[in-house]
């Protein structure tokens, strides 16, 4: 299944309810599931970005579900990476002429 890291900054909202943010992820993973993808991991991060997810989704228009409905909820501003294993970039360099 392809995997995705989502790198969130917190909005004015979010920082302002900071204490609810472990619920605000485990609500995530929830709605995750709910389309048919997977929170495998979250971490608060110093830097560019407060947020760090990745999951696992079965296509881009699932992953895409899951950003949009992150970001609706109004605490975070979200950035979308597809991530590529060693195993994929394998058979994408067998493609490469």
């Amino acid at each position: 299944m392809p995997t995705y890291i989502m790198l969130a900054s917190y909005t004015q909202q979010g920082i302002t309810n900071i204490n609810d943010t472990l619920k605000r992820t485990d609500a995530a993973k929830a709605a995750a599931q709910k389309v048919g993808a997977t929170l495998k991991e979250s971490y608060w991060t110093l830097g560019q970005y407060d947020l760090v997810a990745i999951f696992e989704a079965p296509d881009d228009e699932t992953m895409t579900a899951v950003g949009l409905t992150a970001g609706k909820a109004g605490n975070i501003r979200t950035q979308t990476l597809r991530a590529f294993s060693a195993a994929d970039m394998k058979s994408i360099l067998a493609k490469v002429e």
